[in-house]
């Protein structure tokens, strides 16, 4: 069995910002990843996707994008390599290959079973991410069986569907995103949209998160929001990162041709069940919209930051959308795919300590378990609003390390 002070689960963005910061306090540590450097970005991202930051704001402790387009957006390979040369200029001590199949308490400390030997550690860090397994709602298992059925971090490429018409559920960036790729292939597409967050690319001539950097909204602590649970449920912004900084949301998708639909709520052998809350819910985005782009301009005229002027504001529909609700029949409609970009949950089917609440999620204050030494980092709304972005999770990591650090020196930590 090896020994160290800490051990870090994860070799992406949050597991690499951990070790640095440790590495600062002269804390001994491991990072222990299942595959190699960014594992999952490798694995689970399809082949167009760009990062929804901006480069300027890909920036981890004591690393940053330095390049000659920081108001452009990432390709993943580009992040792979960024993230390759993260873990070489900190020197992270990264054990690739190394999967983590149990993690309990022993010895004042934890016990890291792996498929390559046992560590005994002070302290673990779970860094795995947000993202760790794509939801497939119960309706799946009532779908023909002649219909191709993907979970959006196993699409690619329109080029490896089978032909025919597309239904993509879920209406977050990566469904809107997915949907707008594959209608452009020629692949006609309907789109089930629930609730979302409708969001410009740019506004006033600026890209809108940096209007959301200046109002301090990404930076914006957990202890602000009015219910901390339902902020981390939030559907995420309805952008894309493209060199032509265009937008992205239901009024673009429905202008180039996909039939949006409300909330999938069921799939009964050929047909699939619509909800009659479209009206509602892209009426919902329209005024969460006009509320943040009103803030933006008052920001403006109260710090006469220089901005182009204020375009007229778009609502989501021209025309009615009464008639989206009910059932759609899917082999008159041509469907032979559906892609479920539904979410993600956790799985820590490896933890046997008893922090997980009975959804099967850690329970944690900012990134700190109730028990002793067990953290997490990189979860959606961990400390602050940004807290699963690249640009934000350095931040976390730095806190935990500081907490971390107390307790390695045998102090009392509260």
């Amino acid at each position: 069995m090896q020994r160290t002070s800490t051990v870090i689960i994860g070799a992406g963005q949050a597991g690499l910002a951990m070790s640095r910061s440790l590495a600062r306090l002269g804390i001994e540590h491991v990072v222990l990843e299942r595959g190699a450097v960014a594992q999952r970005w490798r694995t689970q991202s399809w082949d167009s996707l760009r990062l929804l930051t901006p480069n300027w704001m890909t920036r981890l402790p004591g690393f940053h994008y330095v390049g000659p387009d920081p108001d452009g957006f990432m390709a993943v390979p580009e992040l792979i390599t960024f993230l390759e040369r993260y873990a070489d200029a900190s020197d992270a001590p990264v054990l690739t290959e190394t999967t983590v199949t149990g993690v309990e308490r022993e010895c004042g400390g934890y016990r890291v079973t792996t498929n390559r030997g046992q560590w005994l550690a002070r302290s673990v860090v779970i860094a795995t991410g947000y993202c760790e397994r794509a939801f497939v709602p119960g309706a799946a298992r009532r779908v023909p069986p002649h219909i191709v059925q993907l979970a959006a971090p196993d699409y690619k490429r329109p080029g490896d569907l089978p032909p025919g018409g597309v239904l993509v559920v879920g209406a977050s960036a990566t469904g809107v995103q997915i949907a707008d790729e594959v209608q452009l292939s020629g692949r006609p597409v309907v789109l089930s949209a629930g609730r979302h967050l409708r969001m410009p690319r740019r506004y006033r001539g600026s890209d809108i998160l940096w209007w959301l950097d200046r109002l301090g909204v990404l930076s914006r602590p957990a202890g602000d929001v009015f219910s901390l649970e339902a902020a981390r449920r939030q559907p995420s912004m309805q952008l894309v990162g493209r060199p032509g900084h265009s937008s992205i949301d239901l009024r673009t998708l429905h202008g180039i041709g996909v039939r949006v639909r409300g909330r999938l709520l069921e799939v009964d052998g050929e047909g699939a069940w619509f909800g009659d809350d479209l009206a509602a819910t892209t009426a919902a985005a329209d005024v969460k919209l006009a509320e943040m782009l009103n803030k933006i301009d008052e920001f403006i005229a109260r710090t006469a930051t220089p901005a182009d002027p204020r375009p007229p504001f778009e609502p989501t529909w021209h025309v009615g959308v009464a008639d989206t609700a009910g059932r759609l029949r899917l082999d008159r409609e041509g469907i032979e795919t559906i892609i479920w970009a539904t979410g993600y949950r956790r799985a820590y089917s490896w933890l046997r300590v008893p922090v997980l609440d009975a959804y099967g999620e850690i329970i944690h204050s900012g990134g700190i378990t109730e028990a002793a030494g067990l953290y997490v980092l990189g979860m959606n709304f961990q400390r602050r609003r940004n807290s699963s972005f690249i640009d934000g999770v350095g931040d976390d990591a730095r806190m935990i390390a500081g907490h971390l650090a107390q307790l390695v020196a045998g102090r009392r930590v509260a």
